[in-house]
Formats: C-alpha cells, structure tokens, sequence
C-alpha cells in the first residue's frame, strides 16, 4: 500500500507508513493500518476525501541555478526549485535529496517515492561528484586529510576520491557518498577554507552533460532503467 500511495505522488513510500499507521488511509470505504495491505485491482484508496490512482512516474533532471531552496514550497515566499520547473508536468513531482541554496548543479526530482527513498537512504551510498571553489589554494596536506578522513562535529568524514581541477589549486573535484547535510563545505570549512562555490556535477548514473544551469530535461528511458539497476 505505501508503494501506490507514493505511486500516487503523495509522498515518499517511509512517509506513507506514517499515514496508514495514523489511520489517514481508507480503501473501499475502511480504514486500514495493515502496513503490508496489497492493494487490488477495483479498490478504491483514498486520502481524506482525495482519490488516489497511480500517477504516470516521471523523472526530471534539473541543472539548480543559485539562490533557490531545494523544497517544494517555502513559507517566506523565497525562489525554490518547483519555479524552475512549473510547466514541466502536470504530476506532483518532488526533490530527491536537496542542494543548498547557493549550490548548483544536478537536482533529480520525481513522483516515483522508491526510487527517491533508495536514492536517499544513506545504506546505498549514492555517489556524488562536486566541483569545488575555494578562496585560496589547497595544500597538500589537507588534499592527503581529505582522503584520509577529516572529524566533524557528527562523525569521521573522507573523500572517496579528490583531485586538482586547476593549476593554482583552488579548485578541486571531489567523489563522496555521503549524504550528511552539507558535508563538502564542512569538510572544507573545518580545514580552513572558503567555500567560494559549489557544483554537483554528477549524481548517480547522472551528468550534466548538455544540460545548461537553469534548466531541465526528462530522463531517457535508459536512463531511468541504469538508475533503478544501480540501486
């Protein structure tokens, strides 16, 4: 059941269990908090008066701009990322993860609620590569700790992979999977450095390969099938 709720793009499938188990989900009429209920052909599943179907699923990769909130709605009426992509769908589609406000780069956002749980549970170790900035070169000692493992406030951090992008050492690629929030400027920042800026360039099976900062394509049905083979 917490499959066709999120089907339906009401929500992630875990925020789906948090419905059934407050009795928020009816099916032909009953409530039911039953978590493993296999929802029939002929059921009618609803969400208070709101008759959910199974939505099309649909997969939209968005090059994020700077100073735009990775939410769907933001109450202080700042930019956020469902401006950028308003007319794409008529289906309620979301983020799959989130990019602060001043990071760019590639955003996944979709109403398949397995696919984002999977793509968002730290057990996968999704892999991210981020191009990054900073305001003065970074040495070869940090480029060794950084590999190494660096200590946060929340924990024992390294690269997976790091390398020079340019001559003067100030801007760096880095390959990590971890999915702790803000985790390439702490590393960063706990080193001394500056985070001047900040780019997703890969995220999963995905680049940003044709794809310019501020815009959006649809998935290839290739690529949705290499993304759910590599989950």
């Amino acid at each position: 059941m917490n499959r066709y709720i999120a089907n339906a793009g009401v929500c992630s499938r875990r925020e789906a269990d948090d419905l059934i188990k407050a009795g928020e989900i009816k099916i032909n009429g009953k409530i039911v908090t039953e978590m493993g209920y296999q929802v029939k052909h002929g059921d009618i599943v609803k969400y208070g008066n709101r008759k959910l179907s199974r939505e099309k699923m649909v997969y939209l990769l968005l090059n994020k701009p700077k100073d735009f909130i990775t939410t769907t709605e933001d109450p202080n009426e700042r930019k956020t990322v469902m401006d950028l992509v308003s007319n794409a769908c008529q289906e309620r589609i979301y983020p799959v993860g989130r990019l602060d406000r001043n990071t760019t780069g590639l955003l996944l956002l979709t109403n398949d609620g397995e696919l984002a749980d999977k793509l968002t549970h730290p057990s996968n170790e999704i892999t991210k590569v981020y191009q990054v900035e900073l305001d003065k070169p970074l040495t070869t000692e940090h480029f060794d700790a950084i590999l190494k493992g660096v200590t946060l406030e929340d924990g024992e951090i390294k690269a997976d992979e790091l390398a020079i992008v340019t001559p003067d050492n100030m801007v760096v690629g880095i390959q990590i999977h971890s999915g702790r929030n803000r985790i390439v400027r702490r590393i960063f920042e706990s080193l001394g450095y500056e985070v001047l800026k900040l780019d997703r360039t890969t995220f999963a099976t995905l680049s940003k390969k044709d794809l310019p900062r501020g815009t959006w394509r649809f998935l290839t049905e290739q690529e949705v099938i290499k993304l759910k083979y590599f989950v």
